[in-house]
């Protein structure tokens, strides 16, 4: 395990430890996207990790989805992350903020411009979502055209400018979880029958553009990216073509040279270990419901580079010192996760 307390150079910065934040969105922001004051506190309490993901944060006001979660392409927004960049700084850490567009996984009354959602194709997700009356339906998404599909990889483009500009270290596209990216993936979101939509080159083609595109914004040593491969939740297959898919995708992203390659494991240990073998730079490997016993192992067997944790270090804001020292750790109370405001966000104590 002392393996993971050690210093690491990711792309241009040098990391005091290899554990890291995964993003979790908590939607506390303000209901024009601008981060709230609480959320300086919130990241401050946890610089003590080797890197921190922010939440997911929308590129355009298209691409919000939930109620109250940041957006990254305001002035208003620049400002209110600079106070949480220079928060997490200050103390010594590291923030990348994950640029989030959600694609069909929206509802228009969680939104301040109530329009609907968009998508690959005009497919709805079949689930419900938390809207400010309770569950609801998600709408039937409207289809991008290829001309929009060109403006929303310039959106991407423009909010990781916009990032860096407010201090961030770099952005970690959302390429996982049944998000708009990852609906480009898989077929059943994507029926398209133009450049992106059909074949596997087709389908990757609007990650690597994004991808490319804020390499050449910000440089390929602040751009990172996130995938779950094999994700079946919220109506996303990505068909029996999936593992070769990712083959193709991890192989051409690699060639951008980016800070690091982030995967949400779904179980699939011999595709894991396929893009670790065409992954050249740095991994961070999260595995959903890992031991505490286990922390460290991947990055032990040189699978991954750095491992990224959730829950535990929500709950847990001295989370490094905990894990050093061997103490309890303090248990995620689900009820708080999302929208309210101290309990469940700052308020977990810390060690005595």
């Amino acid at each position: 395990m002392d393996k993971i307390f050690t210093p690491f150079k990711l792309g241009h910065l040098t990391l005091n430890n290899r554990l890291v934040m995964a993003p979790m969105t908590r939607s506390r922001a303000e209901y024009d996207g601008t981060p709230a004051e609480l959320a300086v506190e919130y990241y401050a309490q946890r610089a003590g990790v080797g890197l921190i993901v922010a939440e997911g944060t929308q590129p355009s006001d298209d691409g919000q989805g939930y109620l109250m979660t940041p957006g990254i392409y305001t002035d208003a927004h620049v400002a209110g992350w600079k106070q949480i960049t220079s928060a997490v700084h200050n103390k010594g850490g590291h923030l990348f903020i994950q640029l989030m567009h959600t694609g069909r996984m929206n509802h228009p009354d969680n939104t301040p411009h109530h329009r609907q959602g968009v998508a690959p194709s005009a497919i709805a997700p079949g689930v419900q979502m938390f809207t400010a009356t309770g569950m609801q339906d998600i709408p039937v998404p409207r289809e991008l055209t290829t001309e929009e599909i060109h403006n929303t990889v310039a959106d991407f483009r423009y909010a990781a400018r916009r990032a860096v500009e407010a201090g961030a270290d770099g952005v970690e596209i959302h390429g996982a979880n049944a998000y708009l990216i990852h609906q480009f993936l898989a077929p059943s979101a994507n029926q398209r029958s133009d450049e992106y939509g059909g074949s596997i080159e087709n389908r990757a083609r609007f990650a690597l553009e994004v991808a490319a595109a804020i390499a050449e914004e910000i440089g390929a040593d602040k751009t990172a990216i996130r995938l779950s491969p094999g994700s079946q939740i919220w109506g996303i297959n990505e068909g029996e073509e999936g593992p070769a898919l990712y083959r193709y995708l991890v192989a051409e992203l690699n060639k951008l040279g980016l800070s690091y390659l982030h995967i949400m494991h779904m179980g699939n240990e011999t595709l894991l270990g396929e893009l670790r073998a065409l992954w050249t730079q740095s991994l961070i490997l999260n595995r959903p419901g890992k031991s505490r016993e286990n922390i460290g192992d991947d990055i032990q067997s040189g699978l991954a580079d750095l491992e990224s944790y959730g829950q535990m270090i929500l709950a847990n804001p001295d989370f490094i010192n905990r894990i050093k020292t061997g103490a309890p750790l303090n248990n995620a109370d689900p009820a708080t996760y999302y929208g309210g405001g101290v309990e469940g966000y700052i308020d977990y104590p810390e060690m005595q």
